[in-house]
């Protein structure tokens, strides 16, 4: 709903093959976890080398169990957003109750999961709002297919940018005079914003 005019390609992440990916932009969403290492799952091993490669952009959902990213939520732990931790074109994505203002700011959503206190995790956090009375959906898992269209309607306009800087130009434009006692171990870099993101002639 987001970047209509993409070319969207469901991936079955129960199909353990490699990731394939097109010509041109890959924006890669991942609404989905992995509790045990990604070593023993060819799919999840290939997206982990693609983000380390920067070969597409990887938005992956931060998670629902109102913990940091990296840490344990009732005994489990994702490992896949544990390799993709430092990965050049890897974006986590939190969810905010709903989108903020400077006048009237958002929070992190209570089941959200947060960036901690590990600087490279806050470096590749981003927020976005998920307004469950609205759209009748809550999650990280529905915020982050937000942060891939962004990213595809970026890649639209930054025809010649590398997937790691379609995903730095979002992490590097995000506000967090938007967000209630901004935090980095919280937000991370703040609320996505697709135009500040777009606001540029050219990025690099």
């Amino acid at each position: 709903m987001v970047a209509p005019g993409a070319n969207i390609t469901e991936l079955d992440f129960s199909e353990q093959v490699p990731l394939t990916l097109k010509q041109g932009l890959n924006v890669i969403n991942l609404s989905y976890g992995l509790e045990e290492p990604v070593s023993g799952y060819r799919l999840e091993q290939s997206i982990v080398d693609a983000a380390r490669a920067g070969a597409a952009v990887f938005t992956k959902a931060a998670g629902n169990g109102s913990v940091a990213v990296d840490t344990l939520a009732d005994g489990d732990i994702d490992f896949l957003s544990l390799d993709l931790i430092g990965k050049q074109s890897a974006i986590f994505v939190g969810a905010l109750e709903r989108n903020g203002t400077p006048e009237n700011k958002a929070k992190l959503a209570s089941y959200s999961n947060y960036a901690g206190s590990d600087s490279e995790v806050q470096n590749q956090f981003l927020t976005v709002g998920v307004d469950s009375d609205k759209i009748g959906l809550s999650g990280t898992s529905v915020a982050a297919p937000v942060v891939a269209g962004y990213a595809a309607i970026l890649g639209s306009k930054f025809t010649s940018a590398t997937p790691t800087q379609i995903a730095n130009q979002l992490l590097d434009t995000a506000r967090t005079d938007t967000l209630l006692n901004y935090n980095p171990a919280t937000y991370g870099r703040g609320e996505a914003s697709l135009s500040r993101a777009l606001a540029p002639v050219l990025i690099r």
